[in-house]
């Protein structure tokens, strides 16, 4: 099953297990978010959406919050010594679609465990008796 949703003003086709960067939604790490503008459910019968699905849906993971490459633009005009150069970079979150739901289910996927990283042994006290 696949859906196309609809963030940031493009469409993705996505399916379970997609990671994908779109711009920066609001979410902290390690949470669900539902995005809830669905234009086509795909599978055995497609849905088409007029202009989204009702009742549809799709659960992503927030894998991470980072910043696109930079774009330079550079604008010259010859012989007048005149230029100017700017620079940006997007927001871009990471998501990872967990699920597709339609009929307005709720997720029925939490967040995945992080992983604990492996506490060292607290050094043994160097006062032993002399």
């Amino acid at each position: 099953m696949f859906a196309v949703i609809k963030t940031g003003g493009r469409q993705y086709r996505v399916v379970p297990d997609d990671v994908l960067e779109i711009t920066k939604i609001a979410g902290d790490v390690g949470t669900i978010v539902q995005l809830s503008d669905v234009l086509v459910l795909g599978g055995d019968t497609p849905v088409l959406g007029a202009p989204t699905v009702a009742g549809a849906s799709v659960a992503a993971e927030v894998l991470q919050h980072k910043r696109g490459p930079k774009v330079i633009a550079f604008k010259k005009r010859r012989r007048k010594n005149s230029k100017r150069k700017r620079g940006y970079r997007d927001e871009i979150t990471v998501l990872r679609i967990t699920e597709i739901l339609a009929d307005g289910k709720a997720p029925s996927i939490g967040p995945r465990p992080k992983k604990e990283k492996a506490d060292k042994p607290a050094a043994a006290d160097s006062s032993d008796a002399a």
